[in-house]
């Protein structure tokens, strides 16, 4: 039996701040969604991607762009 002193990498481990387009699978993890619901919201237009050749990938900004349009936002009345 082997072991590592390296520590296995979690999906923590595998975030690059650095990037600026991700693929599907990546845009899902940042949503916490499944890869199924991050395509269909590409498909309904919700989420927009770029082509890159042939690869389609998913700007770091159109995932903030989806939250910041799709944030609820509570109002409460103030009694005056």
């Amino acid at each position: 039996m082997t072991t590592s002193a390296e520590p296995v990498p979690g999906p923590e481990a595998e975030f690059d701040p650095t990037l600026l387009a991700l693929t599907v699978e990546e845009a899902a993890r940042r949503l916490s969604v499944g890869r199924t619901t991050m395509y269909a919201l590409i498909r309904d237009g919700a989420v927009e991607t770029v082509p890159i050749g042939r690869l389609r990938r998913v700007p770091v900004k159109a995932i903030s762009a989806y939250l910041d349009a799709n944030t609820q936002t509570r109002f409460r009345r103030i009694a005056a």
